[in-house]
């Protein structure tokens, strides 16, 4: 780290603590040429992930967006709030991982049918009937029928 007063590049931590409930440390440094010392704050580099529509369009993730779904999705079915906040986080957590800058609604859609799934068959085919667009009745059959072979 470069000191602010003498431009020399080395200098020592004396203390450092965190920040922003552990979203960043304080570090308070000093030079070792000129012995004056400065704080730095270190923090990670958020990675900005853009989520591409289906017509093309791309617009920034929004967790809301999908918490709100999955909201929907569970509206009067036994799963807790805490449950889709996990969902939302596990897939959060996935999409970042990935190091992927953007993602498709496609992605998203399948790895929330993913999670829904194994949590509550309802609120599974609620979401699926809703994302991928249920023409008619044979549809939903359809994939009424896949869960059920799954069992």
């Amino acid at each position: 780290m470069k000191c602010p007063y003498c431009d020399y590049y080395e200098s020592k931590v004396i203390d450092s603590r965190p920040t922003d409930e552990g979203q960043a440390i304080r570090r308070r440094r000093e030079c070792i040429k000129c012995s004056k010392r400065f704080t730095t704050y270190e923090k990670i580099e958020d990675i900005p992930l853009v989520v591409i529509k289906k017509d093309g369009n791309r617009q920034a993730y929004n967790r809301n967006k999908l918490l709100n779904g999955i909201i929907r999705a569970c509206e009067k079915r036994p799963v807790s709030m805490k449950r889709i906040e996990e969902i939302v986080d596990e897939i959060e957590k996935n999409l970042f991982n990935s190091m992927e800058r953007e993602i498709t609604t496609q992605l998203i859609g399948e790895m929330v049918m993913n999670k829904l799934k194994n949590t509550d068959e309802v609120a599974y085919v609620r979401f699926a009937s809703v994302y991928r667009q249920f023409k008619d009745i044979n549809t939903f059959m359809d994939e009424l029928k896949k869960l059920l072979d799954e069992k």
